[in-house]
């Protein structure tokens, strides 16, 4: 019932505009995902063949739509999965689509047409084998009777010491990159120094070693800015404390620092943006509706965009277009040509991995000195296959599982995916409206999950695990499952 998400002092009084709200969005919002943009896209002129491939393709686009739409007019916000129904709404949607009506794709599909239709249909399935996960996590058999278990809360004194661990991993981060003034230049300033540095390790065309380096600047002052921000606006001992705003004040400017859209990939910088929202506002169903909607508006017209500051001014070539639709042309939109590629990889006698991808993904942090033979990017092997001269090439997570382990594994993965989202909801849920606590880890880590999704599912994984294993190690500094008052925030 929405009167249940209400629930306070005047809980009846905020379910009627939560209602009235859904009612109104509900016709509008349908219409235009599922019908009017593709529509729109599909009503453009172009060269592209309306064959078996454009038909799955606005199929997919229109399935994406309803469950998009069905994310955001829900009555309980559901942040990872409205994050993975964006994706692929915008990414192997609307951008796909796109391409199709134009006859125009960002990276070579170098295998035959049928190879197109298949990874569309995989995509697809891949989508309803989430849904299904989904509801799998909605009928659960009834727990048995045990003693529940505490929930994971923020050691106060742990806090402190992360935040510490913040300012130092930046301040090192800045002064090896040369000062805070090479953050506002371009992406290619940074990347750059940290080749000249000698910081990036591996060599080659692998981008483990920078995008590792990288997230120790990164990462522990974007977690311990959201830690502080959760702290503050649910505690009033909280905001009474100097040292806590002094320390929350510094982090902000430290975040504008090492976490600006300037010197960051536009990915990372949407996981920190969606992060800081939900963190900021957990129970706000009209930001979370918000989020979604400008989200699509925001990929598809501003995202070609912001590769602005991706290069020097030297270097920065301005997006020229003949066609409304030619900016969703440019490589971030490569991820269905891209599992194509890999389809065809596979089928020239490669063959699939059998996991070694994933177990590259999980050992990142092994240095290939010591494993010997350790698999590159899944993007990176790909492209050297295809033959291509810039090797950063997106690997959706339909590509890296079905390079792993088929198609019994991809269906596979996205049933465990679908589940655990859903799972991971529920709980964001009962940490926000139900329970209410500072400390509580789960309402922090649910929005810096859901921002940074969109990355894992664009991958390659094995260049996003280093942020994932240096964020799994500040969160281990900072959790608890004391329940004792002195020892958590408060």
């Amino acid at each position: 019932m929405a009167v249940s998400q209400s629930i306070g002092v005047h809980g009846t009084t905020r379910s009627v505009p939560r209602a009235a709200l859904s009612r109104a969005l509900a016709v509008p919002l349908v219409l235009a995902l599922v019908a009017l943009l593709p529509g729109y896209v599909t009503a453009q002129p172009g060269t592209g063949v309306r064959d078996a491939a454009y038909w799955l393709q606005l199929t997919l686009t229109v399935y994406a739509g309803g469950r998009l739409a069905a994310m955001v007019l829900t009555r309980r916000r559901r942040l990872i999965q409205g994050a993975f129904w964006l994706f692929v709404y915008v990414a192997m949607g609307v951008a796909p689509l796109a391409q199709e009506v134009i006859g125009q794709v960002p990276t070579p599909v170098v295998g035959p047409r049928s190879d197109t239709a298949t990874a569309i249909t995989l995509v697809l399935v891949g989508c309803v084998f989430f849904d299904v996960g989904a509801l799998l996590a909605r009928h659960r058999p009834a727990a048995r009777v045990r003693r529940p278990r505490p929930p994971a809360q923020v050691s106060r004194r742990r806090l402190w010491l992360l935040i510490a661990l913040a300012y130092a991993a930046s301040a090192l981060s800045i002064a090896k990159l040369g000062g805070p003034a090479v953050f506002f230049t371009s992406r290619q300033a940074i990347s750059e120094s940290v080749q000249s540095s000698g910081l990036a390790g591996g060599g080659g065309d692998s981008h483990v070693g920078s995008a590792f380096i990288r997230g120790f600047g990164t990462v522990p002052a974007l977690l311990a800015l959201l830690f502080l921000v959760r702290w503050m606006i649910t505690s009033r001992a909280a905001r009474r404390t100097p040292l806590a705003i002094a320390a929350l004040g510094g982090l902000v400017v430290v975040n504008a620092i090492v976490n600006n859209p300037i010197s960051n990939p536009r990915y990372w910088f949407l996981t920190v943006v969606f992060a800081l929202l939900f963190t900021a506002f957990p129970r706000s169903p009209v930001m979370y509706r918000a989020a979604l909607v400008t989200g699509v508006v925001a990929a598809l017209v501003l995202f070609p965009f912001l590769d602005r500051f991706r290069y020097d001014s030297g270097g920065y070539h301005p997006v020229q277009t003949t066609s409304v639709l030619e900016p969703l042309t440019i490589k971030d939109y490569d991820q269905v040509g891209m599992f194509a590629n890999t389809l065809t990889f596979v089928h020239s006698g490669k063959g699939h991995a059998h996991g070694r991808q994933l177990a590259a993904d999980v050992f990142f942090f092994v240095p290939r000195s010591v494993w010997h033979g350790k698999p590159l990017d899944s993007g990176v092997q790909v492209g050297r296959w295809m033959g291509m001269t810039n090797t950063n090439l997106s690997s959706p997570l339909w590509a890296e599982l079905w390079l792993d382990f088929g198609p019994v594994g991809m269906s596979g993965g996205f049933l465990a995916l679908g589940y655990l989202c859903a799972r991971g909801d529920r709980r964001y849920a009962q940490r926000t409206v139900e329970d209410g606590r500072p400390g509580t880890v789960m309402a922090v880590v649910i929005p810096l999950v859901c921002g940074y999704s969109f990355i894992l599912l664009r991958g390659p994984l094995l260049q996003a695990s280093g942020r994932i294993g240096i964020a799994a190690v500040c969160l281990a500094l900072v959790t608890t499952f004391s329940e004792d008052r002195r020892k958590i925030l408060r």
